[in-house]
């Protein structure tokens, strides 16, 4: 391979290995060598391809014992900004199959991967690992809440805010039975605080039955207002802790019937395409994916990472579902 290509076999050696030493054009002529001669490499090939200034590996947790699914519309957005994030710094990025469930998953997915370092969507029932992982060299940030005591460094909404502005807004118009769907991932906790803030500033009386949990997924939030339906009890508003949450509920009043706005005003959370594409369309309070790709990509590849967290401000959108 070396006298192929005019090199010694030390820079061969350092080339294969995707070390700084050797120019990216000497890298990508002994990486084209050894392909076009079938040399036994990809053990050894870099994180990505040749040339890329770093690589971001990209994992999401186990909620409630499965991987929160990576077809969901929102964490296909948030996705899509991260590539674009580390495209504009010339970064590779990869979504990997693991899906940690412990802190000793925690260290091997971020100890056995070549790439500069890890986003993990989601922080499941993991934060005293994450907590934990901080004093290791591993190098992440976590898409997520803000909780008490964190070490770690995450990026995230403002949650508290925007549960509270989406609860506060149907109460200005009138809405005094309001339910909350969500479920238990921090993120979806907070918002629901968030809730019961505005029902308390609102000076609407809180009632643990209209709090539904449900899984993050329009199935289930359809499933659950259906049997809240059934047995009778009557309700106006819905908050809901994220857009297809509130379209799978939207999906079951229609159902029977019952119309939107008119009959229950409906807010939303994430402001995905699809609350702009749905009928009605849906309010909601606005996440800034755009944003947050930028800084989750920059928490990884800046030279001075910091455990410092963000929080995204979060906008009321009001469209069609909730009447005002």
């Amino acid at each position: 391979m070396a006298k192929l290509a005019g090199v010694s076999v030390s820079t061969v050696s350092r080339a294969l290995n995707d070390q700084p030493l050797i120019s990216t054009r000497t890298k990508q002529r002994i990486w084209a060598l050894a392909r076009e001669h079938q040399y036994p490499f990809r053990r050894s090939m870099p994180a990505g391809p040749i040339g890329a200034e770093g690589s971001i590996a990209i994992v999401t947790p186990h909620m409630r014992g499965r991987a929160l699914p990576l077809s969901h519309p929102f964490f296909l957005e948030l996705l899509a900004n991260i590539g674009e994030a580390a495209r504009a710094r010339d970064c590779d990025f990869t979504v990997s199959h693991t899906a940690p469930a412990s802190y000793d998953d925690l260290v091997l997915t971020t100890t056995t991967s070549r790439a500069s370092g890890v986003i993990f969507l989601g922080q499941s029932m993991l934060h005293e690992a994450f907590n934990q992982l901080v004093d290791t060299p591993a190098r992440f940030v976590v898409w997520g809440a803000q909780l008490p005591g964190q070490k770690y460094r995450s990026i995230g909404s403002d949650n508290l805010l925007g549960g509270r502005r989406a609860t506060l807004h149907l109460a200005r118009l009138g809405r005094r039975s309001i339910v909350f769907l969500g479920g238990s991932d921090p993120e979806a906790l907070q918002r629901r605080r968030g809730y019961h803030e505005a029902l308390k500033e609102g000076g609407i009386e809180a009632d643990p039955a209209l709090v539904i949990q449900v899984e993050f997924e329009l199935e289930s939030a359809d499933a659950a207002i259906s049997r809240f339906l059934q047995r009778g009890i009557k309700f106006d508003g819905i908050v809901a802790s994220s857009d297809l949450i509130a379209l799978g509920a939207i999906r079951a009043l229609r159902r029977v019937g019952l119309s939107v706005p008119q009959d229950v005003s409906v807010v939303g959370y994430d402001d995905m395409l699809l609350s702009r594409l749905s009928t009605p369309t849906l309010s909601t309070i606005r996440q800034d994916t755009q944003e947050a790709g930028r800084l989750l990509v920059s928490s990884i590849l800046d030279d001075s990472p910091s455990h410092h967290s963000e929080r995204l401000p979060t906008d009321l959108i009001v469209r069609e579902s909730c009447g005002g």
